[in-house]
C-alpha cells in the first residue's frame, strides 16, 4: 500500500495520481488516486475497444463516471458525464465499442439507508 494513496485522517489532503499502469483485464489501464486499507478506492481506467468482460461482482459500491468514450453492460450504453452506481453484490460484465476513460471509486457499505 502506498501511504500517500491513503485517506486523510481529518481534513483534507492533495493527492498526486499515480502513473499510469496495466489493469487488471487485457486492455486496461489504470492511474491510481486512492488505494486505503478501509476499502476505499479511486482511479483513472482507461478500457480499450472490445466485448463483454467477464461477468463479476464487487463486495463494494462501485461508481462509474465516464470521461470520454463509450461504456456499454448488460443493461446500458454510457457516453462522458454518465454516471452509474452499483451496489455490492450486483453482478454485471463490461465493455466498450471504440474505448473510453472513466473516473471509478469503490467504497465499503457503511450502516443501512433508513
Amino acid at each position: 500500500m502506498n501511504e500517500s494513496r491513503t485517506l486523510p485522517s481529518a481534513g483534507s489532503k492533495k493527492i498526486e495520481a499515480g502513473d499510469w499502469g496495466a489493469g487488471e483485464r487485457p486492455g486496461e489501464r489504470v492511474r491510481p488516486l486512492i488505494d486505503d486499507p478501509a476499502g476505499y478506492r479511486t482511479m483513472l481506467l482507461q478500457v480499450a475497444p472490445g466485448p463483454l468482460g467477464e461477468l463479476h461482482a464487487h463486495d463494494t459500491i462501485e461508481q462509474i463516471y465516464v470521461l470520454e468514450g463509450d461504456f456499454f453492460d448488460d443493461e446500458a450504453s454510457y457516453g462522458p458525464g454518465d454516471f452509474v452506481v452499483r451496489m455490492p453484490g450486483t453482478q454485471h460484465r463490461a465493455g466498450s465499442r471504440g474505448g473510453c476513460t472513466m473516473m471509478v471509486v469503490y467504497a465499503p457499505l457503511v450502516g443501512s439507508a433508513a
